[in-house]
């Protein structure tokens, strides 16, 4: 059985090493990107089992990372988790638009990010479908 491959994107380098050492750990594959353009640019040619993003970053944030994913046939239902220190219910809400599966709040536990990721990994929890592909306008 092959490992499964997260890709994390964070632009905090502190952040991408917490997550990749916990991920690593528990037997992940781990890909690494800065921020969205550089995650956008690595998902374009190879596939992964879930993305794991941090909102606020430089170039490309999160969200908009997820909705590109999400326009890309081989990423429409790829589980995609947002991990950030954003709580509003404002901006969950424009995550989950983009087609986010979920949503976690830093500082995390890793214990909790690991069981989420099963949770997601197992098909307990299905990807969303962005809000744009169910039908066109504002």
């Amino acid at each position: 059985m092959s490992l499964k491959r997260i890709l994390a994107v964070d632009d905090s380098p502190s952040m991408r090493h917490m997550v990749g050492v916990t991920l690593r750990t528990a037997g992940y594959e781990v890909i690494e990107a800065a921020d969205g353009e550089e995650a956008l640019e690595y998902a374009r040619g190879n596939a992964v089992d879930l993305v794991l993003a941090d909102v606020n970053m430089p170039r490309m944030d999160g969200i908009t990372l997820v909705a590109q994913l999400r326009a890309l046939p081989s990423y429409r239902l790829t589980p995609m988790l947002l991990l950030t220190t954003e709580s509003s219910a404002q901006s969950k809400q424009q995550g989950k638009r983009a087609g986010a599966t979920g949503w976690m709040v830093k500082p995390f536990h890793p214990d909790q990010l690991l069981a989420t990721l099963d949770r997601v990994l197992s098909g307990a929890i299905m990807p969303a479908a962005p809000a744009a592909a169910a039908g066109r306008g504002h």
